[in-house]
């Protein structure tokens, strides 16, 4: 979307309903971002606004009990909740403990806040970036399945839209057949901060080469060496199925499948870096191979085992970069590290908000095609 559809995006005779925005205490930074966009847009149409975020809160007994309560009216509203699960930055006291938020909790709260709604809405929208429960995506055993029971409790909430960002398996989707649920990849957005971060950047087949860290990222992978015109590797995970270790099947070896990579740069896409192990052993197999420069990129940065390891692997030149989005909570010390570069999905998110809010099409927003297209162009790239 350019300038000349931004202006149809604030016309105020073709919204569905006034637009209220609630961020979520693990996603204040991000809904102020978005509501910048948002106000700004308002403002240069001649449709005079100071917000559109509405006060919301969910304060706790020191039981630990808590409640939803919103402290403006939503009467009529098109409502959007912009919830991140994963911050576990945000805190409460429980029994005088402090005690850090949990994915449960936040989903609680998210509830809690559609009650405090009590019905008065004239539409609800869900914005989870990280889906609740996205990463117990099938049954092997008897497990539970919490993210598909999840959507179908907000659909009986009468939630009507859920947008996610790179679910770990969109086929979740199923569970809810009838209500709108929206999966978006930001691939323009990671391209871009690419650009913007990394010097002498030469996505072309010469110099440059795309490698999926499993037979699990391939699609996303696939998708970049497409649209680039680039040659596509994979690594995939032998495992041990003798043993569970942590709930899983621990991996025995990272094996490559595809050209050889000797003197490219490499870039390996994925929706999460969690503990970042594999990834890190994925760049020393690359190194092995005699890679040039390597990038990674995570959705979802999480980093649950701490920075050391992906510290020492920049000293010794394993790693050139790390890319992640500001979907979910990182860490002051991530932000300041010198290999991480964070890619900005604020206005992404303000695009499919002001679309869904005047019914227009949203297939210009998740198809990021010809925006990348014009992007390569902007750099001289074929």
């Amino acid at each position: 979307m350019g300038n000349n559809a931004d202006k149809i995006l604030f016309d105020n005779n073709s919204r569905v309903a006034p637009l209220g925005l609630i961020a979520m205490d693990g996603a204040k930074d991000l809904g102020e971002k978005v509501n910048w966009y948002l106000t700004n847009w308002a403002n240069e149409n001649e449709y005079a606004v100071d917000t559109f975020l509405v006060e919301a809160d969910c304060p706790r007994f020191s039981s630990g009990d808590g409640k939803g309560l919103i402290k403006q009216t939503v009467r009529g509203n098109d409502l959007f909740i912009l919830c991140d699960v994963g911050n576990y930055n945000c805190k409460y006291k429980l029994f005088g403990q402090l005690n850090c938020m949990s994915p449960d909790d936040h989903y609680q709260d998210l509830k809690r806040i559609i009650q405090a709604a009590s019905g008065k809405t004239h539409r609800i929208n869900v914005i989870m970036p990280t889906l609740y429960g996205g990463r117990q995506h099938r049954r092997n055993y008897r497990e539970s399945l919490d993210c598909a029971v999840a959507l179908q409790e907000l659909q009986a909430m009468g939630v009507s839209n859920i947008l996610t960002f790179d679910a770990h398996d969109p086929r979740v989707q199923n569970a809810i057949p009838l209500m709108g649920f929206d999966n978006i990849i930001p691939s323009y957005q990671v391209l871009k901060a690419m650009f913007r971060s990394i010097d002498d950047f030469k996505p072309n087949k010469e110099h440059y080469m795309i490698v999926s860290p499993d037979e699990g990222a391939i699609s996303r992978n696939m998708y970049y060496a497409s649209i680039l015109g680039v040659d596509l590797g994979m690594f995939y995970k032998r495992r041990d199925y003798s043993t569970i270790v942590n709930g899983r099947n621990p991996i025995v070896a990272h094996e490559y499948m595809g050209n050889d990579v000797t003197g490219k740069d490499i870039f390996v896409a994925d929706d999460i870096i969690s503990s970042g192990e594999s990834m890190l052993d994925i760049a020393i197999e690359l190194k092995k191979r005699k890679a040039n420069r390597i990038f990674c990129y995570a959705t979802y940065p999480i980093f649950t085992n701490g920075l050391e390891a992906f510290d020492k692997a920049y000293a010794d030149g394993i790693i050139d970069g790390v890319f992640g989005t500001n979907l979910t909570y990182r860490t002051p010390e991530l932000l300041s590290s010198p290999w991480f570069h964070e890619v900005d999905c604020a206005k992404y998110i303000a695009y499919y908000i002001a679309s869904l809010n005047h019914d227009l099409s949203i297939s210009n927003v998740i198809d990021p095609h010809s925006k990348i297209q014009a992007l390569l162009e902007k750099y001289g790239i074929k």
